[in-house]
């Protein structure tokens, strides 16, 4: 009998997910082992769902001191194990959490360890400028007896050159363009605009498959998460303007890009965006933004930011995650996924 496990993190909640190739499989629900804190992932449910299981279990505890300790209560001797977490809320805890459930299950003689991390933590500092944090990162988890890493629209696609093991970045892509043509109305007759350079070979991908016009903006910096000066580059007059980008953080950058198409004689603008980190005042600012709809994908829990703005939606990618830890542990190609949505 060949189980997997997927486990995944969010503030205090974390799953383990059992996954069985064979009739009469068992599967446990986990819980964080914290006073009156007792949680199950809505992403990691998603999956089992899919996958037509139930929820494993494992335990994590704080000591305290802080130290985390890692318990896992079923054996995981020769599995094929996939640890799902993904880089939001307390992002070094998670870190270092995700890193000691990896050892354990090596230490556990588990035959394979998959780090399945929607939202890869650190990855905006891949610059030779910067500290170079995904480097470390990708050393880390090499070290602590990872075998393979599944993630998503990383924000930098050469992060995957830093690792030492197999990598596949999979894409939302396909799911934004299925959103946009079953929600957005008139969007055969929009523009998608990138909110930076940076983002133009993304947008530009999005615009082809969607046979639509695209727009640019550009912005200048003086500091992190702060916008000096902005210039459309693109016709958005009397036009549904889409800017897409591929995370949104304090979300300064796309209000005051809502603000200059606005300016620019757009009807209605939507901003879609692969990670909705929504930290500091990001809630406040897109709430008083000029936005008809904000959409973000689950990589990061949204329940909680979808009560306090009611602008933001959300795509489930969970049948994505899904079908890549099937097709993994069948040893089938991945690369279906990247332009189809899973049925």
């Amino acid at each position: 009998m060949l189980r997997h496990l997927s486990h995944y993190w969010t503030s205090i909640r974390s799953v383990l997910v059992s996954i069985s190739s064979v009739p009469g499989k068992r599967a446990f629900n986990s819980t964080w082992q914290r006073p009156n804190a007792q949680h199950k992932s809505d992403l990691a449910q998603r999956i089992c769902d899919r996958l037509q299981l139930e929820v494993a279990k494992a335990a994590l505890k704080k000591f305290s001191n802080k130290e985390t300790n890692v318990e896992i209560i079923e054996s995981v001797r020769g599995e094929d194990v996939y640890i799902i977490q993904s880089g939001c809320g307390e992002i070094n805890d998670h870190l270092m959490e995700l890193l000691i459930m990896i050892s354990a299950c090596k230490i556990a003689s588990a035959c394979r360890v998959t780090a399945v991390i929607p939202c890869f933590p650190y990855a905006r500092q891949d610059k030779k400028d910067k500290s170079r944090a995904p480097i470390t990162v990708a050393n880390m988890l090499s070290i602590s007896g990872a075998d393979h890493i599944i993630t998503m629209d990383l924000h930098a696609s050469q992060i995957q050159g830093f690792f030492d093991i197999p990598v596949d970045n999979l894409y939302a892509e396909p799911a934004i363009l299925k959103y946009i043509q079953e929600t957005i109305p008139h969007w055969q007759e929009a523009v998608i605009v990138s909110p930076d350079a940076g983002g133009a070979k993304r947008v530009t991908s999005i615009a082809d498959r969607l046979n639509a016009a695209f727009a640019l903006i550009h912005k200048e910096r003086n500091n992190p998460n702060e916008v000096e000066k902005m210039t459309l580059v693109g016709n958005v007059q009397d036009k549904v303007a889409i800017l897409v980008d591929d995370m949104a953080d304090t979300c300064g950058t796309i209000v005051l890009a809502a603000e200059k198409l606005f300016e620019a004689g757009a009807q209605k603008i939507y901003a879609i965006c692969v990670h909705g980190i929504f930290s500091g005042p990001a809630i406040d600012r897109l709430n008083k933004s000029k936005f008809e709809a904000v959409v973000v994908t689950n990589t990061i829990p949204q329940e909680e930011n979808m009560k306090r703005c009611n602008k933001i939606q959300c795509i489930d990618i969970s049948m994505i995650l899904a079908e890549a830890i099937r097709r993994t542990h069948n040893g089938e190609s991945v690369s279906y996924l990247f332009s189809h949505v899973p049925l």
